[in-house]
């Protein structure tokens, strides 16, 4: 379904250097990207634009954008979100999305990979040796720094930094102009490998997604989405909270598939039954 056909990766942060590689043997695609594209106008992390959009609706005008650029019928964008992780609140993530599109069948597969390995970080600093010490913990300089006149404004803001000598100084000017300065990791892709080792994940479970083909019309991105609790307890055969079962869906036939016990178990231990252990 994809093979020979050219794709555009709607990025200029370098993320082609791990999607393309991946796409290219495992699909069979020929990649490209439109050095037009600018999708810096859809959000920066850096704050001089706001994302407008959420995570999923900003990646899907990044391939629309690309493919309009290119010509291409295909197309593939990511979006990356820094935070707090989703379950473990006080852990900071990276979340990145992963959208292909193909605009000739009309298909979308989304994948989603959220990771606690990020040096997301960033604070006020009032010193050389604090600013050196906040580099060594952010993985300086193999990964660039921002600094930053403030916090949330756009006032002026230094981007790529990854040398010590330029990291100093343009701390130095800035404290002497602005009074105080803002210094955070640099979040682009290009400048961070801690997050492309994330992207490189998220394209790999992407190919996973886009090799899994409905069982009745074989369209791919044949996946997961939704699953039923229920899994009886080992002792009193309660249904737990546990997962019982997965439902697998096509996006174009509209064929759905229960697969129970996708776990493994067909019992779940009485320490997580309401009944057993409440």
């Amino acid at each position: 379904m994809f093979e020979g056909r050219r794709l555009v990766i709607a990025t200029k942060h370098g993320k082609e250097s791990v999607i393309a590689p991946l796409l290219e043997e495992h699909i069979g695609i020929n990649s490209c990207v439109s050095i037009a594209l600018d999708t810096d106008i859809l959000g920066t992390f850096s704050g001089e634009i706001e994302r407008a959009h959420g995570p999923l609706e900003t990646a899907r005008m990044k391939c629309d954008m690309a493919m309009d650029i290119s010509n291409c019928d295909l197309a593939i964008a990511s979006e990356g979100s820094f935070g707090p992780h989703p379950a473990l609140y006080f852990v900071p993530a990276d979340d990145e999305l992963l959208l292909f599109v193909d605009k000739l069948n009309a298909l979308e597969i989304v994948v989603r990979e959220i990771s606690t390995n990020t040096n997301f970080k960033g604070g006020f600093i009032q010193s050389g040796e604090e600013l050196l010490d906040f580099a060594s913990r952010s993985n300086f300089p193999s990964h660039a720094l921002i600094i930053k006149a403030e916090k949330n404004g756009i006032r002026e803001a230094r981007k790529g930094i990854m040398d010590q000598e330029m990291l100093l100084s343009t701390f130095i000017d800035f404290q002497q102009r602005f009074g105080k300065v803002y210094v955070e990791t640099d979040m682009r892709a290009m400048h961070n490998p801690t997050r492309m080792d994330v992207i490189r994940n998220a394209t790999l479970k992407l190919i996973e997604k886009i090799n899994s083909k409905c069982p009745k019309c074989e369209l791919p991105g044949f996946s997961i989405t939704d699953r039923k609790t229920g899994l009886p307890c080992e002792i009193c055969n309660w249904p737990t909270q546990s997962t019982l079962s997965f439902i697998y869906h096509c996006q174009g036939c509209s064929y759905s598939l229960e697969v129970k016990f996708p776990n493994g178990k067909t019992t779940e231990e009485a320490l997580y039954c309401d009944l057993c252990n409440p």
